[in-house]
């Protein structure tokens, strides 16, 4: 096994022995904003909530009157061991659960949660994993909620390796965290930010709006010969695009995380 290999496992042995627990809990909702025009960030008060990892998920249930449930899985914003959680939901106009808690959710409402979950799409100190190779996170629309979560966490640790988030989103409105990314890009251990914007872009921005090409990527990350970990989350085109360029640019396929949503 190749000292990269042997690094690669020691870390997720790491990583995987950090994820709390899942579990059923019930969410009371402490606050309920909206994020963007199409979106809420909902922060959640979970009874019993064992703590989680960057990039984790959990599963929310509705239950109709007449007995009908619904679950759906949404990524997690938050961090850490407290029981504050923090969610960001894009409402899917044919959603059975998005809608839901886009536009009805209140503040003091109570919802049933289930997590947290997933072990492979997380991240974790260098500190906690001994692998101190840089970070290339890289997201398209909502999917930059768990890397939100990842950058937060790194710089909250004071984390020394090399961090960097390409975000693809439509207009400047349709950003997630605006503010709080903005202030990551300044803190002491800083988030490298690039922007790409599909639709509209601010005024006396530098460059045309448009797709993300194989061209921008390979200018905008981490390159293959540093051996970064890549964290990939968005739509399933999205994703599958972008790792597949990353592969052909000379990425290791194993220090690639992707992961996909679908409809809620």
């Amino acid at each position: 096994m190749s000292d990269a290999t042997t690094a690669q496992v020691t870390a997720l042995g790491a990583a995987l022995r950090a994820v709390p627990r899942s579990g059923w809990h019930v969410a009371t909702v402490a606050d309920a904003h909206r994020e963007t025009p199409n979106a809420s960030r909902l922060e959640l008060d979970v009874d019993g909530w064992p703590g989680n990892a960057a990039g984790q998920h959990l599963d929310v249930r509705l239950t109709a009157p007449d007995g009908y449930t619904a679950t759906r899985s949404y990524s997690i914003a938050s961090s850490g061991s407290s029981s504050r959680v923090v969610l960001a939901v894009d409402k899917l106009p044919d959603g059975e659960v998005s809608p839901f808690l886009v536009d009805e959710v209140r503040a003091g409402d109570m919802l049933e949660v289930h997590g947290p979950l997933g072990a492979f799409f997380v991240w974790a100190p260098a500190a906690e994993t001994g692998d101190m190779r840089p970070v290339q996170l890289i997201a398209g629309g909502s999917g930059v909620v768990p890397l939100f979560a990842m950058a937060r966490a790194h710089a909250a640790a004071d984390d020394t390796t090399p961090f960097r988030l390409l975000y693809s989103v439509r207009t400047p409105d349709d950003v997630y965290f605006a503010d709080e990314l903005d202030d990551l890009a300044e803190a002491s251990a800083p988030l490298r930010l690039d922007l790409v914007y599909t639709r509209r872009t601010p005024d006396g921005w530098p460059t045309a709006p448009g797709r993300i090409t194989r061209e921008a990527l390979e200018a905008a990350v981490v390159p293959a010969a540093e051996r970064p970990r890549v964290y990939v989350c968005g739509s399933t085109g999205f994703v599958e695009l972008v790792a597949d360029w990353l592969v052909g640019l000379g990425h290791d396929p194993r220090s690639i995380r992707t992961e996909r949503y679908g409809g809620t």
